[in-house]
């Protein structure tokens, strides 16, 4: 499991954090900024600004080395290499490339998708079907650098940019893009242009943006999956739906819950581990093992519930366990449901988070190999 981060998702690092101070890097969206600035600064003087400085919208002004250019026949491109800091995103090290030439008149700004961005096909997205996918603040900070050096020498802001990332469409296949209905390539996104490292808020925005897309498409049923296994289990149970209802939650369940709490679609499954639905179950909203703890007490008390009988004898061994999966393990020897429990208790803990909202929570409980172990619709 890992975090969609910036533009992508990606694999964590260990335990979640490196040591020592993060660096923080620079989003797709002021990189396209800063090498439109940098194209259309050549296309009026002839020169290319290296490094080119962008200002952001909070006030920071960096600078960013120019990797590539090129000045021919009214046309111009400036390439810049993404440095996402300490961040672990899929677009880390991708080259982002602008090309601008000057439009017709009263044609004004003029955005398209090059090679390596994709074209927005689903509604529920910041931009409508059809436009190319680079997200509202990019498309702001490049009509200001456009408006600001067009300004300067009295010239109509009649320009044509295409934004492209070089082998974008193979790195899109690692977000969430195909999901989402954005074809060929990744987003340009962005609302600071700051990449903050090991930000959880970037994969809850996409988890948001997917209950967007489902809704748009009048979807009333949506899966949220810990994992890979998890998702594969619930595919098998659930063949029917499509694939936009389904969100790669990861351990933000409260992120999707809550967001659904607003804004609803009928019913909504959890699917996920033995050990990350104990966890919601004790009423964590975010399962990451970093954040939350499985509470072994808390399975103590379960079990002795099950089976009042052999509450005392377990209790002990429930206590010393390692892990979630050997309480589970031990529960099974002794003939105690302990999945089936957990599973209605998951169950509840997401009805609570809900608060009343018309969305039916339903839950699916997988071990390590996806086998069903448990599930509450």
């Amino acid at each position: 499991m890992g975090f969609n981060l910036g533009d992508g998702k990606v694999e964590q690092r260990g335990d979640g954090k490196p040591a020592g101070a993060l660096r923080r890097g620079w989003t797709t969206g002021a990189c396209a900024t800063a090498a439109t600035k940098a194209a259309l600064s050549a296309l009026l003087t002839g020169d290319f600004p290296d490094p080119v400085e962008i200002v952001l919208p909070k006030g920071e002004t960096p600078a960013f080395a120019l990797n590539r250019t090129a000045l021919e026949s009214g046309r111009a491109m400036a390439a810049i290499v993404k440095d996402a800091g300490d961040d672990p995103d899929v677009t880390h090290l991708a080259e982002i490339v602008a090309t601008v030439h000057f439009g017709a008149p009263g044609s004004g700004i003029v955005f398209s998708a090059g090679p390596g961005v994709g074209t927005v096909t689903r509604a529920g997205l910041p931009i409508p079907p059809g436009e190319p996918a680079i997200n509202p603040v990019p498309r702001r900070m490049i009509r200001g650098v456009i408006d600001d050096l067009c300004a300067h020498p009295g010239r109509a802001a009649d320009v044509a940019i295409e934004i492209s990332v070089t082998d974008g469409e193979a790195l899109a296949r690692q977000t969430w893009n195909p999901r989402l209905g954005i074809v060929g390539g990744l987003s340009i996104l962005g609302t600071t242009g700051i990449v903050h490292p090991f930000s959880c808020s970037a994969w809850i925005h996409s988890i948001h943006r997917g209950v967007d897309v489902a809704r748009a498409a009048g979807l009333t049923h949506v899966v949220g999956a810990t994992g890979s296994a998890s998702e594969d289990a619930a595919r098998a149970l659930y063949p029917e739906l499509p694939e936009s209802a389904w969100l790669d939650m990861g351990d933000f369940a409260g992120g999707l819950l809550k967001y659904l709490r607003v804004h609803p679609v009928d019913r909504v499954t959890i699917a996920g581990g033995f050990a990350k639905l104990t966890k919601l179950a004790q009423g964590a909203m975010d399962l990451h093992s970093g954040r939350s703890q499985v509470d072994f007490a808390f399975l103590a008390d379960i079990a002795g519930d099950l089976s009042p009988d052999q509450a005392d004898a377990l209790r002990p061994a429930i206590l010393a366990a390692n892990t979630a999966k050997a309480v589970l393990e031990l529960c099974a020897g002794e003939g105690i449901d302990l999945s089936a429990a957990i599973a209605e208790r998951a169950r509840q803990s997401a009805a609570d988070i809900l608060r009343g909202a018309p969305v039916t929570p339903h839950i699916v409980v997988v071990d390590r190999e996806g086998a069903i172990l448990a599930r509450t619709d």
